[in-house]
């Protein structure tokens, strides 16, 4: 009895801590593990706008002046510091204390994101460096750090946002805000965490789900090999175990498992099998156990339709920015993950482009447990694609994000790039080239939108923009007299790139229309930005909105779907259909009757 009464005291001291970390949860759903501890929260931090700080030694710091709440961006109020103006270059420090029990364990640091150029230091030593602000990367510290220790960690964030070394996604290039450019982000703004495995623990799965043969093949990755190690999988329905394997633990090797009447996941039916990944050593021991989850459905181009489990899906998707008023690029809490998701399905939205920045994989979970559809974007404006070290930065860290990712139900379409026609360029043409290869190989599983609208370059579809504002002029816009709209890009034949005509072979979206503003919900601001003129009262954004999703539908045989700009305002931006903080600015119900009509051919 006496234990129990310390279990529980420890439990309760252990959730008043948790409860005062911020984004304490698990950030990697699809590979859950036991022993890990979450970093988030105060941290040191020093801002080193001359970026000198290597010589005067600030790795070797056991804290600095300032105080900042990991994991928010310096620019954003929630990390207490809210710093807009530029910065070259940010110090953290924090102590780290690594678990005793963790003894002859490697010891991860992992990091959700840190843009953009980050180092990182135990005890003054330099322990590895990282390229790229939108993908997660982990750190080995065992060999820094004795189990039992205290120790003091430091990273470095660096950051010239304007040399076109980096992708900036939608990051201010100006000193301030402006137009559809928005507050930056720098440093750490994704959850810091670390986590105890063994040498041959799982680094990673990929997992294809095949509908058409009821099969998973699931090929693993591991930190180190041992002869004799087993890789067990187990597939549970609730808590019905549907099926289970155990086969050598060989590196890369894939695993092929049957799921009989294998239950398959859609945006109306969003069913997720669990998941748990073992490997044991040569007696049998687990020496790894990892939770995760799959969702069984198919996607791909069939004709001029995209098909979800072997059926047309008509796209119904919004442009999701992802910024937030308080935490900028890093949402305030888990729920708000899920609350965006649910405000746009309440606006009659089946999924999102997530637009010019990577969202964090809390996100991702969230859209796979609700069934929300979801186009992975690149946060690509910024580069300037003549540059060599541009095009390398760009893919190696568009590479981390597909094996991030890929194993996403909800994630159905890759989108490397956004309107690159303002860079037409030999270099770029290489690049979109590159970009598409790359991600077929390392995804087969999706379609590929390389450039969504500016171009139509080499790519498994077609997509376009209009913010053409009447809706009789729209619909003849995209298709009058058998003749396409085209999306813009170089047609002089001198830019050595890769354009396309759209012939009408292939799937064709309008993945970026409206843009509506409306003087009534929204009046005006000085610095206030939308597209075109502004619907005076809410009853005239009404009729326009149904003029122009109509002028869309009504082309359903030739066109399979839309993205409506945009889920929310930001910033200065206010052509959402919801306020910045969430709040609703219209009747929902009436805007979800008009982001639902019907698209013949289609059964949703």
């Amino acid at each position: 009895m006496k234990k129990l009464v310390l279990a529980v005291v420890a439990l309760m001291i252990w959730a008043g801590a948790m409860a005062q970390v911020p984004r304490a949860e698990y950030p990697r759903p699809q590979m859950e593990r036991a022993e890990w501890v979450n970093l988030n929260g105060e941290w040191s931090y020093t801002l080193d706008l001359v970026k000198t700080g290597w010589e005067r030694n600030l790795m070797a710091s056991k804290g600095f002046d300032g105080k900042i709440i990991v994991p928010f961006a310096p620019e954003s109020k929630l990390s207490g510091v809210e710093h807009t103006e530029f910065i070259p270059c940010i110090w953290y420090q924090r102590e780290i204390t690594i678990p005793a029990e963790w003894s002859g364990k490697d010891v991860l640091l992992n990091f959700g994101a840190v843009y953009y150029e980050s180092e990182v230091y135990v005890d003054g030593q330099f322990v590895d460096r990282h390229f790229g602000g939108s993908d997660s990367f982990s750190v080995d510290i065992t060999k820094f750090v004795e189990p039992g220790k205290t120790h003091s960690l430091v990273v470095s964030a660096s950051s010239d946002l304007r040399s076109g070394r980096q992708s900036a996604g939608k990051q201010s290039l100006r000193h301030g805000p402006f137009e559809c450019m928005y507050t930056r982000t720098t440093g750490i703004w994704q959850t810091v965490w670390m986590e105890a495995v063994e040498e041959s623990a799982l680094e990673r799965v990929q997992v294809l789900t095949d509908i058409d043969q009821s099969q998973i093949v699931v090929t693993p990755t591991f930190y180190g090999y041992k002869t004799g190690n087993k890789f067990a999988i187990t597939v549970k329905d609730g808590d019905k175990v549907v099926a289970k394997t155990e086969v050598g633990a060989s590196q890369g090797i894939p695993v092929v498992v049957p799921i009989k009447k294998a239950k398959l996941w859609t945006p109306e039916n969003p069913f997720l099998y669990d998941v748990v990944y073992e490997v044991k050593d040569a007696a049998g021991e687990v020496i790894d156990h990892v939770n995760s989850y799959l969702g069984m459905r198919k996607i791909h181009i069939e004709g001029t339709k995209i098909m979800l489990n072997n059926k047309p899906y008509y796209q119904r998707l919004v442009l999701d920015q992802g910024f937030y008023p308080d935490g900028v690029w890093t949402a305030p809490s888990d729920e708000a993950l899920k609350n965006d998701i649910a405000m746009s399905k309440d606006a009659g939205f089946n999924g999102a482009r997530l637009h010019q920045k990577v969202f964090e994989e809390r996100f991702y979970y969230w859209a796979d447990k609700l069934g929300y559809l979801v186009w992975g974007e690149m946060a690509s404006w910024g580069k300037n694609s003549s540059l060599a070290a541009s095009g390398r930065n760009f893919l190696s860290e568009w590479t981390n994000i597909v094996i991030r990712d890929r194993n996403h139900p909800a994630l159905v379409v890759w989108t490397p790039f956004n309107e690159e026609w303002a860079t037409p360029t030999a270099e770029m043409g290489r690049l979109l080239t590159d970009a598409y290869n790359v991600t077929r190989q390392l995804d087969p599983s999706r379609p590929v939108n390389t450039v969504s609208g500016g171009l139509y370059a080499i790519s498994d579809f077609c997509t376009t923009h209009s913010y053409n504002q009447n809706g009789e002029n729209l619909h003849k816009q995209l298709y009058n007299d058998g003749k396409f709209y085209q999306p813009q890009g170089a047609t002089d034949g001198k830019s050595a790139m890769i354009i396309l005509h759209y012939d009408g072979k292939v799937p064709y979206v309008v993945d970026e229309f409206g843009g509506i503003k409306c003087a009534e919900a929204n009046p005006s601001k000085e610095n206030a930005w939308g597209y075109g003129d502004a619907a005076q009262t809410k009853e005239d954004f009404y009729k326009r909105l149904e003029s122009l999703v109509k002028a869309i539908t009504d082309h359903s045989d030739k066109i399979c779907g839309f993205c409506y700009t945009q889920l929310t305002d930001v910033e200065q931006e206010q052509n959402g259909v919801y306020y910045f903080n969430r709040e609703s600015k219209f009747d929902m119900e009436r805007v979800k009757a008009i982001f639902q009509m019907k698209a013949e051919g289609y059964e949703q």
